[in-house]
């Protein structure tokens, strides 16, 4: 009983408690005897002994960078010879390997598709003839075409339209010139980049000018027309976007970026794309929905023939136009100086 009593006193617990209950620390007195030990061992060192220590200790710091930079050298060396040919046989041996694999697996594709003039041939199934003979009741739209890009086929058209989109944002990255940051405007290199781009052409040509004043509020408008009675007449989002994108690229050939960026600058850009998508994903989330749970939708088809009809596909022709309209102009605007 005593040995145990003596092992417990002697044991971390005990001294622990007396530490907390005297507010010192049980490892006071091994630190004070490990600096204590330090502090002899400083001064019995002698000035030449320390002296040729922090000799010995610079030499090994030199050899080490040496070795280093002997390392760093044989790696370049290496991936400017060797590596670069490794890495170019890689490539190759992968890019012929892709192609083949992208080979077979449209040949694999190939090999089920039914032959021409088949009966079960996709071109003469039942889809085509639901368009065309249903096609306007069932969706409101004159134009066949509109009504199944539009109605049948609006989630393909959505992505194509997120295309253009993610194409645009891509060009953005890459090409345009930041704005300075201290708020004083464009940047010089954008200054540059603007007088250099009005440099080769006629700056203030007056039949050039006359003819883009007089002809752009037409073009404009026909676009608008395009989109607005696509679902009516031949035409839709992507022709009606194209005509006003072209309107607005002829308006900058002929008046320069200066007074394009009254209407139209990076902000017009943003806000018009980022609206006319979340429109075109909300309204076609909506239909889908309804649609596939059968429950009932207030969007009807309408009267076929009359401009408010057709459901959603004027106004959904409008946010295609829109998008398209935008990614032209930006388009042309990034490639040629890197700016809107």
């Amino acid at each position: 009983m005593a040995r145990m009593r003596k092992d417990y006193e002697t044991s971390w617990w005990p001294r622990l408690r007396r530490w907390i209950d005297a507010g010192a620390s049980p490892l006071d007195d091994a630190l004070e005897k490990a600096l204590d030990e330090t502090r002899e061992g400083h001064q019995v060192l002698s000035q030449e002994e320390a002296a040729e220590r922090e000799e010995r200790a610079e030499a090994r710091q030199r050899l080490d960078r040496a070795r280093e930079a002997r390392m760093y050298a044989r790696f370049r060396e290496w991936r400017q010879q060797k590596g670069r040919r490794w890495a170019n046989m890689l490539y190759r041996l992968l890019a012929v390997t892709v192609c083949l694999a992208i080979i077979w697996v449209l040949l694999e594709t190939a090999a089920y598709l039914p032959p021409f003039g088949h009966a079960d041939n996709p071109a003469h199934n039942e889809v085509s003839r639901r368009y065309i003979e249903d096609g306007m009741t069932e969706t409101g739209a004159v134009n066949i075409v509109a009504g199944m890009i539009l109605d049948y086929r609006a989630f393909d058209t959505l992505g194509e339209s997120n295309v253009l989109f993610i194409a645009a944002c891509a060009v953005i990255i890459l090409l345009r010139l930041p704005d300075a940051r201290d708020g004083s405007g464009h940047t010089a290199a954008l200054l540059e980049a603007e007088a250099d781009d009005r440099m080769y052409e006629p700056k203030n040509d007056a039949i050039l000018q006359a003819t883009a004043r007089l002809l752009t509020p037409f073009i404009l408008m026909f676009g608008l027309y395009v989109m607005f009675y696509g679902h009516i007449s031949p035409g839709g989002g992507f022709s009606g976007g194209a005509i006003m994108g072209a309107g607005l690229i002829l308006y900058l050939n002929a008046f320069g970026f200066k007074k394009a960026e009254r209407f139209f600058t990076y902000t017009t850009f943003r806000v018009i794309s980022v609206a006319a998508l979340s429109f075109y994903a909300g309204s076609k989330a909506y239909s889908f929905f309804t649609g596939a749970n059968g429950l009932h939708s207030f969007i009807t088809p309408g009267t076929p023939g009359r401009i408010f009809s057709a459901g959603l596909i004027p106004y959904l022709n409008i946010a295609v136009g829109f998008v398209v309209c935008c990614t032209m102009y930006a388009f042309y605007t990034l490639f040629r100086k890197g700016d809107l």
